[in-house]
């Protein structure tokens, strides 16, 4: 139902979790755990993947939250729970709120959970490729500085990712990458199709916490190649299908 990152389990009053596709009440292309509240699986479903979750990391449904998600950099602060109806717009969220789950959805972007388990103050990131060139990675990290947190003290992890072999891009992203940092060309490689790349999203995303320079693991993970266990936009793409469910990747301090 779970993973989880040897770096975020070793740290002491932090309970987290990459929430798999199994172990849910979804069915259909939206099988079995859905978090999303975005997608079109029946609500009472969703409420109930939800609940399980919450439980998984010993929270109640209402200190289960996530954003919004824009893909951008736009980080909120969570003091308390906010209605499902009420969520921010923004790709990150922090906090050093006791018993408060905070948690980011993805399906195939990178999910990035986020400690300093010293200052006792969390974040999740949602880093597709739009957030990371932005810097959601920095802003949260700024974000946890503000509450306390040691940059020295804080460890990341990425959860499933989509991989490169399995993520072809437009000779644009390419030259949009490399116009922030003509470094950012390695992590493009040809691929079969003229003017397209294949694109190493989490090893940019790794990248970009070295340049933090923050402690970072990578699950290593793949959402395209592993339909039993992962949702993947992109795979949903490719086989024509109507909609595809969310991961949820959440973190909360335990009291």
């Amino acid at each position: 139902m779970l993973l989880q990152a040897n770096n975020l389990s070793a740290q002491p009053g932090i309970r987290h979790g990459f929430f798999t596709r199994e172990g849910g009440v979804s069915d259909g292309i939206y099988a079995s755990l859905n978090g999303g509240t975005g997608s079109n699986d029946t609500r009472d479903h969703v409420i109930e993947n939800r609940k399980r979750m919450a439980a998984a990391l010993g929270c109640t449904p209402e200190n289960f939250l996530t954003a919004y998600q824009i893909h951008s950099p736009e980080v909120v602060v969570a003091d308390a729970p906010w209605p499902q109806d009420q969520r921010p717009k923004a790709d990150a969220i922090v906090t050093k709120a006791n018993n408060l789950a905070i948690g980011i959805a993805t399906a195939d972007c990178g999910p990035v959970l986020l400690a300093d388990a010293n200052a006792r103050v969390i974040g999740a990131a949602h880093a597709g490729w739009r957030g990371a060139l932005t810097g959601v990675i920095e802003a949260a990290i700024a974000a946890m500085e503000k509450l306390g947190a040691q940059k020295k003290n804080i460890v990341g992890a990425l959860g499933p990712t989509i991989s490169q072999r399995n993520y072809e891009v437009g000779q644009e992203l390419v030259e949009r990458f490399v116009a922030e940092n003509a470094a950012n060309e390695k992590f493009f490689t040809p691929s079969a199709q003229a003017g397209h790349a294949m694109f190493d999203l989490p090893g940019y995303i790794g990248s970009r916490f070295a340049r933090a320079g923050v402690a970072f693991e990578n699950l290593a993970l793949c959402t395209y190649a592993d339909p039993a266990r992962f949702y993947s936009y992109r795979r949903t793409t490719h086989r024509g299908e109507a909609d595809y469910g969310r991961h949820i990747n959440s973190i909360v301090l335990s009291a």
